[in-house]
């Protein structure tokens, strides 16, 4: 019969002795789940972008999800083949463990964490548009410790998930498929003001990116040195974006000049002397 301290000595035993790990079972573990992982990450954003367009984002938002959900998997598989699995075991491994790596991957750790939130609170997803800090572009890869912004200049830029902890993230469209657009005008203050917005209306209706699921909008403000004229309309597609305000702004600047209206110089603290 076993005796409390024959006990008391097997729980303490870590780990299994090597000629009980089954090494063979742990590198098929290993090998499946990067196989896994590489087919989600290589399959899910092929048939999002060529699937249809309203599928596009639950399939991105979908990779950095299974991704996880396979790594737990393997390791929770993983773990009993190695350790002796018991809750007195258990305690000492979770305390060693925090301890090292509260000190030697703080930063590190605190990137995981995020992430982890990141993925229940969603301030991010593939294929949203995001600005953090003075960086924006289109939200490529959600990996365990950062994300993947693809700009406009076609920058890769790496931003650790950390940065939701003392950085405002600004994302644009927030899983929408769509996303507002913006093109801005200055004119003088003696013009036709119902004229010009209802040009600039025009504008926006006749080009081949607009999305008329959305609404169009023309605000102005008034300024001490003229109108603000700010024309808001929605892009079919939110990667045409750039093409989007860049029609709008063109074509716009020439319905302006047709209506008789001048153009202005917006008065910036860079431009005041």
């Amino acid at each position: 019969m076993a005796t409390a301290g024959d006990a008391q000595a097997g729980s303490m035993q870590l780990v299994h002795n090597l000629q009980d790990i089954r090494f063979w079972e742990i590198g098929l573990i290993v090998a499946g789940t990067w196989a896994a992982i590489w087919l989600v990450r290589a399959t899910f954003p092929y048939l999002a972008e060529r699937g249809p367009s309203r599928l596009r984002l639950y399939l991105l938002a979908a990779v950095p999800i299974a991704r996880l959900a396979l790594m737990v998997f393997a390791v929770a598989w993983i773990v009993p083949l190695v350790f002796n699995v018991t809750l007195q075991n258990f305690v000492v491994i979770a305390g060693a463990a925090s301890v090292a790596i509260g000190f030697a991957f703080k930063d590190y750790v605190s990137s995981l964490i995020a992430g982890v939130v990141a993925l229940v609170e969603r301030p991010y997803r593939p294929g949203d548009w995001v600005k953090v800090g003075s960086d924006y572009g289109e939200v490529r890869d959600v990996g365990l410790r950062a994300i993947v912004l693809q700009t406009p200049d076609d920058n890769a830029v790496t931003v650790p998930h950390s940065v939701i902890w003392s950085d405002r993230v600004t994302n644009s469209n927030d899983g929408a498929q769509t996303l507002q657009c913006v093109a801005d005008f200055y004119l003088l203050p003696r013009h036709d003001a119902a004229l010009v917005r209802s040009l600039l209306e025009d504008v926006a209706l006749t080009s081949p990116y607009l999305s008329y699921a959305k609404p169009v909008r023309v605000v102005l403000h008034e300024e001490p040195w003229g109108t603000h004229y700010k024309l808001r309309a929605y892009p079919f597609d939110m990667r045409d974006q750039f093409a989007f305000v860049s029609d709008l702004t063109v074509r716009g600047k020439l319905a302006i000049a047709d209506a008789g209206a001048v153009e202005a110089v917006a008065v910036t603290p860079a431009n005041v002397t």
